[in-house]
């Protein structure tokens, strides 16, 4: 199992994360607007399950793994940006 990522790593990591979700899903927002921890599915963000789709897909070409559909972690992975960042940093081969 990959060691956890320093918070330092995902405070780094996040900025590149919300403008990647910004640029594969078209939104009309600045990346500093997707607040930290506020949930990115339903309310907050406001993203749905293609949208949640949408992301996981440009995630695992940016970075180099898969998230899949099944993954029972998936509403923790997704609950906020900082918890896809962390997801991502812990992960990502790329």
């Amino acid at each position: 199992m990959p060691a956890a990522p320093t918070p330092e790593t995902v405070d780094a990591l996040m900025p590149e994360v919300a403008a990647l979700i910004i640029e594969a899903l078209n939104l009309e927002i600045a990346a500093t607007e997707i607040e930290a921890d506020a949930p990115l599915y339903g309310e907050g963000l406001g993203l749905d399950s293609i949208d949640v789709l949408e992301i996981a897909l440009v995630v695992s070409k940016r970075y180099g793994f898969q998230l899949r559909s099944d993954n029972t972690d998936n509403v923790r992975i997704f609950a906020s940006l900082r918890a896809l960042s962390t997801h991502i940093a812990s992960q990502r081969t790329l």
